[in-house]
């Protein structure tokens, strides 16, 4: 098992750089995935979902069937080396986002069932 440098970079207890076994880090790489608006990185333009533009678009079944589709093609894209996604589910409230990815880690085959929010109230 390899360590990686935890994201957003923080500092641990002791004063070193944070880091965060595999399972940890691929997580936190959907989650960049999930909320990064495509044209946002400067040397990935392609890379990123556009949820985020999504959370006040009315909402109807064929949006969220077409955004979970492309999401979870997206993901598969970026990220194939590293899952394999079994489902995207997609859903909106108000001004909160909600993204619930299930996958199997290649390397161990273990499976995660990992739930993103963003916006609403906290």
């Amino acid at each position: 098992m390899s360590m990686n440098i935890d994201y957003p970079f923080q500092f641990s207890g002791d004063g070193r750089t944070a880091a965060v076994d595999d399972s940890g880090h691929v997580r936190e790489m959907i989650e960049q995935f999930l909320f990064t608006n495509p044209g946002e990185r400067v040397n990935r333009p392609d890379f990123g979902s556009g949820l985020l533009q999504m959370v006040f678009a009315p909402n109807s079944p064929e949006l969220a069937a077409a955004l979970q589709f492309t999401v979870q093609s997206r993901l598969q894209l970026w990220l194939a080396d590293l899952i394999e996604i079994s489902s995207v589910q997609i859903t909106t409230q108000e001004s909160e986002l909600k993204a619930v990815i299930q996958y199997t880690l290649r390397r161990t085959g273990e499976v995660y069932v990992q739930t993103f929010v963003k916006g609403g109230v906290q």
